[in-house]
């Protein structure tokens, strides 16, 4: 499906970048660009530049970039059209008529799916309130959980009968399709019979929320021991797991002094319901670093309080290292005499857990302990793997200021001087500096000759064509003047002299839009393109711009390189008599230019 032109341009320029941008990431001004801490990758430095001047934003560490809509695309895991849609309806914009038909003819939208879930989840809860229907349901809340009618309410929490068609059916009285049931993880299809059936069955329902307030997503729990425990929704149009914390439509408004991670959803709604609001938990996934981002956008410090047994703990050392890497401030909750906080607040009530909270550890004492519980400190063999490991642990900190911190809290434990501990840091350190160094190294020759770019691949076979073709292609991007000498035949540049495909469709949409009605536009190459390829996209129009020189000049060298590239690798498959007139006139090209040169 394709917006009219017109109509994406009016919703790019009613779109102001920096306010959409500023939602989710802090932008701090210099100059006429604002810079802040990419939302695409994990970083401590800002490399992240927003233009509002040229509607763009560019990421010198990953290189994302793009338009507003590329943007709303990444963060909102969305196709075009329906970033196109979510920024119209940001301003206010109608959709255009034959666009909202067509929206329905081509798959199953973000839109539609939202629309499945907000009917699945009024039957969950129809279901849970049914006396006979949800019977089982709410004792489980109710009577298991303790949990009070407000608080099942408050969370929109719902059940789904054992049945395997009931949902199917009522979605299908309400004019779903079984193939919109399938793409929205509602319903599955039996391989025996080919039947569309219920996904969730004879569970008590969790409806996960976005910030925005749109049911994007169930998390369904067995009332008895059988497995698996917990089913989930798999990856829709709506809905990515790993950007999306359960609660946090909650949290979001009173989370900016901390936040608490927990494991499931019960121990979440547990603490909302004790008054600990800021709450949240991953969705039957470990913590990825996409939902650190999500967290750095709200707070800057976690509570991580998972289960205590080794798989809780293992997660929680893995969590605190991903929220470490967005500069998050992270400690950890011990609870003792139970198991998760959910209990811990049956056993105890709201202000002994309060109290824990405020005794919450760092980050390096939760690990410390953790090691020194492995070790007899009163046996020699053992008090020095201790100390390689705790020497290991201290080194992981870039902060020389923390490192000397833990170096004196360290010697006081094992009863070591201080600057023997440190050495064996710096020993550390520098050996990982060396690894580091060495890996990076690795990478950038690798990078030089195109290995790995998932973006292009076929540059690898011809690196000296598809640098030709990106600068060619920066300058087209850059300035008008290159586009109608192309366009105009002046400079004569035709598809078929690129070497790669990506590069080539590039050149194709650049120059069929410069020759339209509207003429170029960068944004309307989302239409065509990928988020990561408008973010390739956009890095060949930066890399030129930072360039000294753009001119005529470097132009008309840069086609003549990428013809020349392009030459040789046609002549490799031709003939011996075609390929041996090449190097004649080639030869003859030089000798030419030796005699103007005397």
């Amino acid at each position: 499906m394709r917006f009219p032109e017109n109509f994406v341009q009016e919703v790019v320029e009613r779109t102001d970048i920096e306010e959409l941008i500023g939602k989710y990431v802090t932008l701090k001004r210099t100059g006429s660009n604002l810079v802040g801490r990419c939302p695409f990758h994990s970083e401590k430095t800002p490399s992240f530049s927003v233009s509002p001047a040229k509607r763009m934003f560019f990421c010198f560490g990953c290189h994302a970039g793009g338009s507003a809509i590329t943007f709303v695309q990444k963060m909102e895991n969305l196709d075009f059209p329906d970033a196109v849609e979510f920024l119209a309806n940001r301003a206010g914009l109608p959709l255009p008529k034959e666009s909202e038909s067509n929206l329905q003819n081509q798959g199953v939208s973000r839109k539609r799916v939202l629309e499945m879930n907000l009917e699945a989840a009024k039957f969950f809860r129809a279901c849970l309130f049914d006396k006979d229907l949800g019977k089982e349901g709410m004792k489980y809340f109710q009577g298991d959980r303790k949990m009070s009618l407000a608080t099942i309410k408050h969370f929109g929490l719902g059940y789904a009968p054992d049945s395997f068609n009931l949902l199917t059916d009522h979605m299908h009285r309400l004019g779903y399709k079984d193939e919109e049931l399938i793409a929205a993880c509602l319903c599955g299809k039996s391989q025996k019979t080919g039947r569309a059936y219920d996904y969730f069955r004879n569970r008590v329902m969790f409806p996960i929320i976005d910030p925005s307030g749109n049911i994007v997503a169930f998390g369904g729990r067995v009332m008895d021991d059988s497995k698996p425990k917990y089913l989930n929704s798999s990856d829709t149009p709506a809905f990515k797991k790993s950007k999306h914390l359960f609660a946090l439509n909650f949290a979001k408004n009173c989370c900016a002094e901390k936040m608490i991670l927990c494991e499931g959803y019960m121990d979440v709604i547990a603490l909302h319901a004790a008054g600990f609001e800021y709450a949240v938990a991953t969705l039957g996934t470990a913590i990825t670093p996409d939902h650190a981002r999500v967290f750095s956008k709200y707070t800057q410090k976690v509570i991580i309080s998972y289960d205590a047994d080794e798989a809780g703990q293992n997660a929680a050392n893995k969590a605190m290292r991903i929220l470490g890497e967005v500069g998050m401030e992270v400690r950890v909750l011990k609870l003792s005499s139970a198991k998760d906080p959910d209990e811990y607040i049956q056993k105890f009530g709201a202000d002994r857990f309060r109290q824990a909270l405020e005794q919450s550890r760092t980050g390096f004492d939760h690990k410390a302990d953790r090691i020194l519980a492995k070790y007899d400190l009163s046996v020699g063999a053992e008090k020095i793997k201790a100390s390689n490991d705790l020497c290991t642990l201290i080194a992981e900190y870039w902060s020389s200021v923390e490192r000397e911190v833990y170096l004196a809290q360290v010697s006081k434990i094992l009863e070591l001087p201080v600057e023997v501990l440190k050495n064996s840091v710096e020993h550390i350190r520098s050996k990982q500096s060396k690894e580091y160094a060495a890996k990076q190294s690795r990478e950038a020759q690798a990078t030089l000759k195109n290995f790995g770019d998932r973006i292009n691949p076929e540059a690898v076979k011809d690196p000296r064509a598809a640098a030709a073709e990106e600068s060619v292609l920066g300058l087209m991007l850059l300035r008008e003047e290159y586009r109608s000498a192309v366009a105009s035949g002046e400079i004569p540049l035709a598809a078929s002299d690129f070497v790669t495909d990506f590069h080539r469709r590039i050149f194709e949409s650049v120059l069929k839009m410069h020759q339209s009605e509207l003429g170029f536009r960068f944004e309307l190459l989302g239409a065509d393109f990928s988020p990561d390829e408008m973010g390739r996209i956009e890095k060949m129009e930066v890399s030129r711009q930072e360039l000294s020189e753009n001119g005529p000049a470097v132009f008309r060298s840069a086609v003549s390189v990428l013809q020349e590239a392009s030459k040789k690798k046609s002549l490799e498959n031709s003939d011996l008599n075609t390929r041996l007139a090449y190097l004649r006139e080639k030869k003859a090209k030089l000798h030419k230019g030796k005699v103007d040169q005397k």
